[in-house]
């Protein structure tokens, strides 16, 4: 008789998968209950946005990969492996990082690692190895993307004005708004292709694994699936706006803008599959799972009780909502008012612009318009004492614009290096126009620790950070403008530069009134 293959994987023994399943799902299910504002935040997102709409896919899908390999999983013996103690740890601190410093999507994405750690644990590296792709495939419920909206945006208009010009139609672009001569046009959120582009690499990526066995394939595909959408969106744009100009602007607006657009994607993505579909391997068998007996842990864990290790998970999980909920319940200190002194040759003077920015939350909030002969600069600031959802020092809702407001457009913003007081530092600078015609420069930057900081990321993080160690968690936001010629922005920018020497102590001392020193 000969020896069985080192590749056949060890039965589990009759009775253990309904106790280790059921038990499995019963912690599952309470990791939502403890994590239900995090859970309910996402669903909601998929509620209310067509381009997260596949969300509600995205769990049924993974459970029916799994039921697929069914026969292979329920050949693997499970056992409780502690290691996944140190993931859910791990996913657990991102997670209480992520709620203070209100970064949902990181939070959102620490809830499935969190649910991924509770299999490992459960179920012992063995199921984790064999159930892989099923269990990675859950982060694509997590509700990501957003922030590529305007870098698409930029590309979907470069792609456009380039071709434009190469067909020898005559543009005059300003930010993602440009002219040709048969009418005006703008790249606004819905012209980005995200929508597109998430639907792509979904699909892509679950074709690319249920098509494929070798993982070079699936990563090229899924690769393909991630560029092919960025050029067909950009590739929809031109076809649009050309098909706008050459009707006379009869066809290619309105309703059939959008019917366009989705039947050139549908195209687009029915040729992206037909020609993958040339190097199919799904009539190829499955790669052979490394059964136990190679495993560098087979038989770790064994002997060690489920329900103990079971309630240990959840205790580790449950304390970091709990110490979140703690740190939001606590007192907000008594502010006074925040007032800045005029400085230098600058002194208080009336409005010149119906543009306010976008700012929310803000515990303590200055507009005021300050002019020194000709010139005139409006100074807002924005200080939140303490950073807590929805009055938070970086949110997605503080902004200089809305999309599509009736009467300024952004026609232009990005980070740039500036000389202010003899110092070189960046800020945010962005160009306004109205639908008068004005013209308004702006500087933006926040002080965090009485440090200057313009990278979004690394705010949210030092201010997250204060929050969960106890530190002081307070910033605030400074916003400069001045009205700039259609010649230029070279005076309006010495004008921003000077003003902003002038009055930075003015703004520390204010600073230090509101919050201490």
């Amino acid at each position: 008789m000969s020896a069985l293959p080192d590749t056949l994987p060890a039965a589990a023994p009759r009775g253990t998968w309904p106790l280790y399943g059921g038990v499995t799902a019963l912690v599952l299910l309470a990791l939502a209950a403890i994590f239900w504002p995090t859970f309910h935040a996402m669903a909601a997102i998929w509620e209310r946005s067509e381009t997260f709409a596949h969300g509600y896919l995205i769990f049924p899908i993974s459970l029916w990969l799994i039921w697929r390999k069914r026969e292979a999983l329920a050949r693997v013996r499970p056992r409780p492996d502690l290691r996944g103690l140190v993931l859910l740890a791990g996913a657990g601190a991102a997670w209480l990082l992520a709620d203070a410093g209100s970064v949902a999507v990181v939070a959102q994405y620490a809830f499935v690692a969190m649910l991924v750690a509770a299999v490992w644990i459960l179920l012992g590296e063995a199921f984790l190895r064999a159930a892989f792709f099923p269990l990675m495939f859950l982060f694509f419920a997590v509700p990501m993307g957003e922030f590529l909206i305007h870098p698409l945006m930029n590309v979907t208009a470069d792609f456009t004005v380039s071709m434009l010009r190469a067909t020898g139609i005559p543009v005059y672009r300003e930010g993602t708004f440009f002219s040709i001569p048969s009418g005006n046009w703008s790249v606004v959120e819905g012209c980005s292709g995200l929508r597109y582009l998430i639907a792509s690499v979904t699909l892509g990526v679950l074709y690319a694994y249920l098509s494929y066995r070798s993982f070079k394939r699936r990563l090229l595909f899924s690769l393909a699936a991630m560029v092919v959408p960025v050029f067909a969106n950009s590739g929809r744009a031109y076809l649009i706006v050309m098909i706008a100009h050459l009707s006379d602007m009869k066809l290619a607006l309105g309703v059939d803008h959008y019917i366009y657009g989705w039947v050139f994607f549908g195209i687009v993505m029915l040729l992206l599959f037909w020609v993958g579909s040339f190097w199919r391997e799904d009539d190829l068998p499955m790669p052979a799972q490394p059964s136990p007996q190679r495993n560098a842990a087979p038989e770790r864990g064994t002997g060690r009780p489920l329900l103990p290790v079971a309630l240990a998970a959840l205790v580790l999980a449950g304390l970091w909502p709990v110490y979140a909920h703690w740190l939001e319940t606590r007192p907000l200190p008594n502010l006074p008012a925040l007032a800045v002194q005029p400085a230098g040759g600058w002194r208080p003077a009336p409005p010149f612009t119906t543009w306010v920015p976008h700012w929310i939350g803000a515990d303590r909030q200055l507009r005021q318009t300050f002019a020194e002969g000709r010139q005139a600069v409006m100074l807002e600031l924005d200080y939140y004492v303490t950073q807590r959802q929805d009055a938070e020092l970086i949110n997605s809702q503080n902004f200089m614009i809305r999309q599509k407001d009736p009467a300024w457009a952004n026609v232009g913003e990005g980070l740039v290096t500036v000389r202010i007081g003899g110092r070189t530092r960046q800020v945010r600078q962005a160009k306004m126009l109205g639908s008068d015609g004005q013209r308004i420069l702006v500087w933006q930057w926040n002080l965090i620790d009485r440090n200057t900081v313009v990278n979004d990321y690394y705010a949210k993080l030092v201010l997250a950070l204060d929050r969960v160690r106890l530190a002081r968690d307070d910033g605030l936001s400074v916003l400069i403008a001045t009205p700039y010629p259609e010649t230029g922005i070279q005076g309006a920018a010495a004008t921003l530069a000077r003003f902003a020497a002038d009055m930075e102590p003015e703004i520390a001392r204010a600073l230090d009134r509101v919050d201490g020193p």
